[in-house]
């Protein structure tokens, strides 16, 4: 079936797929059924050997102002429980490929930790990142807490989180939470162009590599650093090691075919 809530662009550029949250008029706000749509997208693209990178994003005004707060007000905590509506976020988590965030307006609750679960942010001047739970009762639910004191530090996380204050695009750059700020006009044609740098390299070391600075969020220095150098190894049984080496030799331009 065609899906709501989602626009799913496959060839935007080589090897790189795009898809829009579309729900405008709700400032694209991450109800269930748009969380499943985006779920299910990420899985086809992600075993489309035809992509290699995706950029997610939402338009000017808002990549995704929070949650749907009216979804959920009645609820219950067994209904909140019962749904398990973060099942789909751990999904979502799974996705083998790059993800690149392409940011403008607001990014806020849900709509921020969405951004947080990619692997590189690109933002407007606009942008604005926050999560405001506090305001209404309640607290981050879909790692929050947890990823953006990982980003930011504590100090500057503490306070987004205990004032629902938001942070402008050249604050969160500056505390390590997204990679650039682009004018606003240039934005999502920023994040592709960063997407399709990706893509033009080896798709098996690259998904490698992207597991392998994750796994330093989850683990020691030393089982980040054993889980670093089983990877490094296992590329050498990969042919795009041997066409990347052999064409660095021959001084050429490699021709990676994820193999």
């Amino acid at each position: 079936m065609q899906p709501q809530f989602i626009i799913i662009h496959r060839q935007v550029a080589p090897y790189v797929a795009h898809i829009q949250l579309n729900r405008p008029k709700e400032l694209n706000a991450l109800n269930l059924e748009l969380m499943i749509e985006l779920r299910d997208a990420l899985k086809m693209l992600d075993a489309d050997d035809n992509v290699r990178a995706i950029v997610i994003s939402g338009n000017e005004k808002a990549f995704a102002a929070g949650a749907d707060i009216k979804q959920m007000a009645g609820k219950t905590a067994m209904d909140m429980y019962n749904i398990d509506q973060f099942s789909t976020w751990d999904t979502i988590k799974k996705t083998k490929k790059p993800l690149i965030a392409a940011v403008s307006g607001f990014a806020l609750g849900g709509g921020c930790e969405l951004v947080m679960l990619c692997d590189m942010i690109v933002a407007s001047e606009t942008a604005r990142f926050g999560q405001p739970e506090i305001k209404i009762g309640v607290m981050p639910g879909a790692g929050g807490t947890q990823r953006l004191t990982r980003a930011v530090g504590k100090a500057l996380a503490m306070e987004m989180v205990l004032t629902g204050r938001f942070i402008t695009a050249q604050e969160a750059a500056r505390a390590g939470l997204i990679n650039r700020v682009i004018p606003v006009e240039l934005f999502l044609q920023e994040a592709i162009r960063l997407a399709t740098e990706v893509a033009a390299l080896s798709p098996l070391a690259v998904k490698m590599a992207k597991e392998s600075v994750l796994k330093a969020f989850d683990s020691s220095l030393e089982e980040g650093l054993h889980f670093e150098r089983k990877n490094f190894y296992l590329l050498f049984a990969s042919e795009d090691q041997k066409e990347g080496m052999q064409a660095f030799v021959d001084k050429r331009s490699p021709v990676f075919k994820g193999k």
